[in-house]
């Protein structure tokens, strides 16, 4: 179970019968207890001036019979309880393309959660880039399937190499965020498993233990309620054996029908569970084997868990150990993706004596949105201080911001180069955390502390909610996070960068971002493009690093950049309904015929790679696709070599290509490598709509290899295939 078969130190047998031992000596409520969390905002408040994750949300557990609580942090970007390394974003990661890179990620993160007496991590978040409008981009990988799945793969078996149960969400289609509480998304079974659920059968394959819904509805049912979703493709189909828990607060609306559904555990405190379905199971609404099967599955993953052997000891200096520190670090620097950089202007050269650092994003701590998914590390290194720091006292870096058009003209023209700090923050994407009332937002937490049998607590609450305004009165847009209102930079960023265009040659604009940016006509007077993203603790150190050359950039695109908004897929954050189907990012480019501004996988480095002597070859369950790639600039570097599938006389509508295979690889300077790819025939069928089965259809495939998804740069080869 859960890949732990050779080091779990109990049997499949012995962990099932201990399993139903436990359960038989608990009592009803023992088992109805086990099946909420227990958040307590009240006292994360006053005693950590943090009302969310300061310390793990725990279960109940049984403490009487030795069983204990499932105690919970959140994430992506690191362990979000106590002072935890920051990382960069997921998507920033996802440009690493790095496997073993997110493995490393994932085994410091649990470290830390272990360290901070956690045990569950919520934060292997892998919904689809659908949209770069939506507020919540920064936690996944990035727009294609097999890209996000391969790296939320890793994140979890690093999550897991230390006795942490890793949790997949949020499952699924939860791709917009201002609507999330209540958008009803439609999609046919062939984009269902295609294209959004893909990713999570990866991950679950992969072994993660648990996996959370998601708030918004799916044909109708909440996702949280959706016997489809959790029971019949979730555990009939993938055989998924581990449990399942509901986002938080607005996840279930209907106990009896969650519990039915296959939801197990309702997150982060009661609201529909609890005594509320300890009355049902004693008035008979809901039977006590319902009950049985949800604390079984707990029980079972629990006991595998618990008998892994540690890999390490897990002591408190563990958190923001050094080592994690520079892994925050490395993994900011193989992030950041090179986009344009005319007439080889970077890396900048070192022996500069003035510097000029433009844009208030410079001086600030900007790691990501301020919802759920928020780190709280010791200290984060500016764009502006990783500047000065890596200079010292040889350097004069000065700093204007986006009010000081004049100064930042006329500096431009004495200094040695010109970097421009621009994008976003938490204001403008992340997170939406605003319901429409206070009732909606603050009746489920009463609910819960009055479950809890804390009506004291409970009180408090109403009091909150009495002294506040009765509804949000806050203009679209104005709140904090949500979904993105633009997809450009703001106005006055625009006009910053235009002001100082063409007056210093060396000149890079840095785009800070959890998502997409459309680079607009500024980018045409720019001569470099650097997407630095939300880049964690030591961002601006490896900004720096970057920016002069100790680091080749050898990040990509985890999505596409169009040459026009019109060119995205339909986007509506009010909209009721929505229906999804299987075009989105460069596969609705390549299915309309529009040139991308820049491909998906796309990204430049310090030195160039020619690739060659492509060979593909058929073995028993996959297709080996060999190529070799030279690395003819003048220093060592990596590149992500690129696999990507069309079947062009399919007898089926077919995106025209998908990535099936990448792999990150360093060649020195002047060197070749022979890479060999495999890429499974099963990620070569399509899913049948009437059969309701997966299909490899016989005929003609196109392989084509490559930096990136753009036709013209990659190798193809024909092979053939049969049944």
């Amino acid at each position: 179970m859960f890949r732990k078969d050779s080091t779990c130190t109990m049997t499949r047998e012995e962990i099932e019968q201990t399993a139903n031992n436990l359960l038989q000596r608990m009592t009803l409520k023992e088992k109805v207890w086990m099946l909420n969390g227990t958040w307590d905002m009240v006292n994360n408040q006053l005693k950590y001036k943090n009302g969310y994750n300061p310390m793990p949300i725990a279960t109940n557990g049984v403490k009487r019979l030795g069983v204990p609580p499932i105690k919970f942090s959140d994430g992506p970007r690191g362990a979000v309880v106590g002072k935890s390394t920051c990382f960069p974003v997921s998507m920033a990661r996802g440009a690493s393309f790095d496997r073993d890179l997110e493995r490393r990620i994932g085994e410091v993160i649990a470290k830390e959660i272990r360290a901070q007496d956690g045990n569950f991590f919520g934060g292997v978040c892998v919904n689809l880039l659908r949209h770069p409008a939506w507020g919540r981009a920064q936690e996944t990988y990035g727009e294609d399937p097999y890209h996000v799945g391969e790296m939320g793969a890793c994140l979890t078996e690093g999550i897991q190499a230390h006795n942490v149960i890793a949790c997949v969400k949020h499952y699924a289609f939860n791709n917009i965020e201002n609507s999330r509480f209540f958008v009803n998304v439609q999609a046919d079974d062939r984009t269902l498993h295609e294209v959004y659920l893909a990713h999570f059968k990866r991950i679950i394959i992969a072994g993660a233990a648990s996996v959370m819904g998601a708030y918004n509805l799916f044909r109708g049912d909440q996702a949280c309620e959706s016997r489809l979703l959790l029971t019949e493709i979730l555990r009939e189909d993938w055989g998924f054996e581990g449990f399942t828990i509901s986002d938080f607060i607005f996840g279930v609306r209907d106990g009896k029908k969650a519990i039915e559904a296959g939801l197990d555990i309702e997150m982060p405190l009661p609201v529909h569970y609890n005594q509320k379905l300890l009355d049902q199971v004693q008035t008979g609404e809901v039977a006590e084997s319902t009950i049985d099967q949800a604390v079984l599955r707990v029980l079972l993953t629990q006991l595998v868990f618990q008998n892994t052997p540690d890999p390490i000891t897990y002591s408190k200096e563990l958190v923001t150990h050094s080592e994690h520190i520079a892994l925050a670090q490395e993994a900011a620097e193989k992030s950041m993706v090179l986009i344009k950089n005319e007439s080889q202007v970077m890396p900048f050269r070192k022996d500069v004596k003035r510097l000029l650092v433009l844009g208030k994003l410079a001086d600030q701590k900007n790691t990501g949105d301020h919802g759920s998914s928020r780190v709280y590390p010791p200290y984060v290194i500016t764009p502006l201080q990783g500047l000065k720091k890596y200079f010292g006292d040889q350097v004069e870096v000065l700093h204007r911001n986006e009010t000081q058009l004049a100064e930042a003209k006329q500096l431009a023209k004495e200094v040695d180069c010109v970097i421009v700090i621009a994008g976003n923050d938490y204001n403008d994407e992340g997170e939406y955390t605003s319901p429409s009332s206070l009732d909606e937002m603050f009746n489920p937490i009463i609910t819960g502390y009055q479950l809890m049998g804390k009506p004291f607590k409970a009180a408090l609450v109403k009091l909150i909610k009495k002294l506040g305004i009765s509804t949000f009165q806050i203009q679209e847009g104005m709140a904090p996070g949500g979904d993105r209102q633009t997809l450009s930079l703001k106005a006055e960023q625009i006009q910053l960068i235009e002001a100082v265009a063409g007056i210093n040659s060396n000149t890079v604009v840095c785009l800070v971002s959890g998502s997409m940016i459309m680079l607009d006509a500024w980018a045409e007077k720019i001569p470099a493009v650097l997407y630095s993203w939300y880049a964690g603790m030591e961002g601006g150190t490896a900004l720096a690093r970057i920016l002069f050359g100790d680091v080749n950039p050898s990040g990509k695109l985890p999505f596409s950049i169009p040459t026009s908004v019109e060119h995205l897929p339909y986007f509506s954050s009010t909209d009721k309904e929505i229906t999804y189907d299987l075009y989105h990012g460069y596969t609705l480019l390549d299915k309309n015929g529009h040139q991308p501004a820049y491909p998906f996988g796309f990204g430049l480095s310090y030195t160039h790679f020619e690739y060659g002597d492509l060979t593909v070859a058929k073995k028993d369950d996959h297709l080996e696709v060999s190529v070799t790639v030279s690395n003819t600039g003048e220093c060592v570097g990596s590149e992500v070599v690129q696999v990507y599938v069309g079947k062009p006389d399919s007898k089926v509508e077919r995106q025209k290509k998908l990535l099936k295979g990448f792999e990150k690889i360093l060649i020195p300077a002047g060197q070749s490598t022979r890479v060999s790819i495999p890429v499974l025939l099963d990620e070569l069928r399509y899913y049948n709509n009437e059969t309701k089965k997966w299909v490899l259809e016989e005929g003609q495939y196109l392989v084509m290899v490559g930096g990136s998804s753009e036709e013209s740069g990659l190798l193809k080869d024909m092979t053939r295939l049969t049944n």
